[in-house]
Order: structure tokens, then sequence, then C-alpha cells
């Protein structure tokens, strides 16, 4: 595994809530280029607004998140944890406070363990070794089933640097900008420095493409750091492979949604725009009919025809519609195709959907994953 140039990270366990690792720092030994995105949820968590504030002048040195706990509906006193945090933070790595973002996932509505994590940030130097990011990538968990991880080298003028991504997410996931974070680190810079320019347009094409159950999360964040030691690298090389990782970040995300047994991938076609392609591609995702019947294997090819019919403000022609799962088409299906498409849906865990609008030439693909009973068990136990 290799990792970005000045990049250095830990993760550890400070009991916030079992025995695993809920506590993780990212620091570079240089001041780094950086833009964020973040949820849309009107009540987002107090690191939100801290990282909001911190990213407004384009630079982060640091990242610090906790784990099975989210600072999220805590009131003034949650926002001055925030600040708290980054204040001890920075005086442990000799950084300004305003050069750190801070993100926190779990439970909601619950006080973090303040003392615990300023305790933990007071040593944090210490703890710091080189790359080291497959441990954060553990310690950001909370109901994901394994680490989420995706990396790709780069080589201009003689040199190879490294774009480096991490996720978490499973559950509580339509991120609109789950609970969903990401962080990229990166040796290059883009020609252009246009970060937020960059992030944006992937965000849109990739982690704005998953769902798993509908709800966006109030926490949800992906930020880009990127040192430049390595000088810079064309955009068009840079935002290829963002995206490349981006999407192989979602597809994990995706794949791992709670009580998951397959991974669904949909591509919409011939849409007029992506408003139209976004707005169908999510109504059949979201359906809890068409997610249970891939799950049990059933045929019921009228759940896509409900789906995208109920979109009411975007009326798609019958006659031209075109639905096909792995390369069967479904519309009007006797009982021969039903018995195939039945046999694949059993027999594969990665499901391609290819829906055909006929009424354009936009075309979008997105990621979701099956309702199972485990699913319900996670979530209706989930704090207790």
């Amino acid at each position: 595994m290799k990792y970005p140039l000045g990049f250095y990270s830990f993760g550890k366990n400070i009991g916030i809530k079992d025995t695993s690792l809920d506590f993780a720092v990212i620091y570079s030994d240089v001041r780094c280029h950086a833009a964020a995105v973040f949820t849309r949820n009107n009540f987002p968590g107090a690191p939100i607004y801290v990282g909001r504030d911190h990213i407004k002048d384009g630079h982060l040195q640091a990242i610090v998140i906790n784990s099975k706990n989210s600072n999220v509906a805590t009131g003034e006193k949650g926002i001055q944890d925030s600040y708290q945090i980054c204040e001890t933070l920075a005086k442990s790595l000799g950084i300004k406070k305003e050069d750190i973002l801070p993100s926190s996932t779990g439970v909601i509505g619950v006080p973090l363990p303040i003392e615990k994590i300023l305790l933990a940030c007071e040593t944090a130097k210490d703890n710091l070794k080189p790359g080291n990011l497959d441990e954060v990538a553990e310690a950001i968990m909370t109901t994901d089933t394994k680490k989420k991880i995706s990396y790709r080298t780069m080589t201009h003028d003689g040199k190879e640097g490294v774009m480096f991504g991490i996720a978490k997410g499973a559950g509580m996931i339509e991120p609109n900008m789950a609970t969903m974070l990401s962080y990229i680190l990166c040796d290059f810079l883009p020609e252009s420095n246009d970060l937020n320019g960059i992030l944006k347009r992937v965000v849109d094409q990739t982690y704005n493409c998953i769902t798993i159950d509908s709800d966006t999360s109030t926490s949800d964040t992906v930020v880009l750091m990127c040192s430049g030691k390595l000088g810079t690298i064309s955009d068009q090389v840079f935002e290829s492979n963002l995206k490349e990782i981006a999407t192989e970040l979602s597809k994990k995300i995706a794949r791992d949604g709670e009580g998951a047994s397959k991974l669904i991938e949909l591509t919409v076609k011939h849409g007029r725009d992506d408003h139209q392609v976004t707005k169908i591609g999510k109504s059949i995702l979201n359906s809890p009919l068409v997610k249970t019947a891939i799950y049990g294997g059933d045929p019921n090819w009228g759940r896509f025809i409900m789906a995208i019919g109920k979109v009411f403000d975007e009326p798609i022609p019958y006659d031209s519609l075109e639905i096909q799962l792995g390369g069967i088409s479904v519309k009007g299906a006797n009982n021969e195709t039903k018995t195939k498409l039945a046999e694949y849906l059993k027999s594969n865990e990665e499901i391609f959907i290819t829906v055909e609008l006929n009424t354009g030439n936009f075309q979008k693909t997105f990621w979701s994953c099956d309702f199972t009973e485990g699913y319900i068990q996670e979530n209706a136990y989930y704090t207790t």
C-alpha cells in the first residue's frame, strides 16, 4: 500500500463506546490546499459549522475524527466542543487551529465525552505514524463491516505521487451536496489549483449518486487535501484519478449498506438532463419495493414501472421506455423471461440495471443495495 508524501496519521481507542478504534487524526507536515463539501441537511452536526468556517481560506493541515458518538443536535455546547477540539489539537501539533477540520460520526443527540477527546488531542503528536491511513479507515467505522480504501499512483516529470482515499458509511445515506465521511489526500496539486471546482464535479458524479436508504445524514463530509510536495499535474489527470477513487469508494459504501446482500448499479440513459435522470434514478433505487424484490429474486418488473411513474412531474412515454436487468429486457416480460430474471437476481451479488428514457441524450450511473432483514435489525435496535 502506498501513501502520499508528508502525511502522518493514527487511529486509536479512547473508550467512547467500546474497545474498537474510535478516534483518529490525519496530519500533513506542510499546510495543504484543501476543499470540502458538506451535507445539505438543515440540522448539520456541530463539526460541519466549524469545518465550513475553517475551510473558507482553502487551506488545511489536519483532520480530527471521532466515531461512535456524533456531535449532532448538541446545540451551542456541541459547536464550542468542536472548536475546543481543534484548539487543543493545534497546540499538540504546533499548527493553527483554523487549519484543522473536525468530523464526528455515530449516535445523534448525545453530548461528546469531551474530556476523553481533549486528552487524546493533547497527546496526538506522539501517536502519529507516516502514512498509516488504513488505521484511520478502521477508526472512522460505525456500522460499517469493512474498511473502505482506494488509491492511485500518478507520474509526472519522473515523480511518482499518490492520491489516497478513505471513507465510511453504511446507513443514513443519500448524500446531497451518510453517515458518510470521506477524506482524499494527494502529494500533487492540479495545475489550475481549482480544488473546489474539481471536487464538486466529482462529488456530483459519485458520492451524490449513492443511496442506501434515502436519508441524508447530518454529518456528510468529503475533504480533499493536496500538499503539492511533488508540484503540479494536469487537471485532467488529477480529476480522472479523483473520480476513479470516489467511484470506487462510493461503490464500497453502497455494497456495505446495512444488511445488504447485493450491490445495485443503475444507469439511466437517454434522459433530458441531469435533473430528470437523477429524480428517476433515485426514485427507482429508493423504492423499498424495488429493493426488496431484488433481495428476494422476485422478477416483479411492475415495481420498476411504478418507481418511474411516481415521479409525476417527469412523465416518461411508456411506449419508448426500456428497462433491462442484467441485459434482459423486462417490460412486458412473459413467464419464460421472468424465470430468467429470477435466476439472474438470485445468482448474482452485483445487479446491473439499465433504464432508457428516450427523452434526450443525458446519462448517469447510480449505486445502491438491496433491503434485507438485516437493515431492520441494525436500525431497530441501533442505540439499544
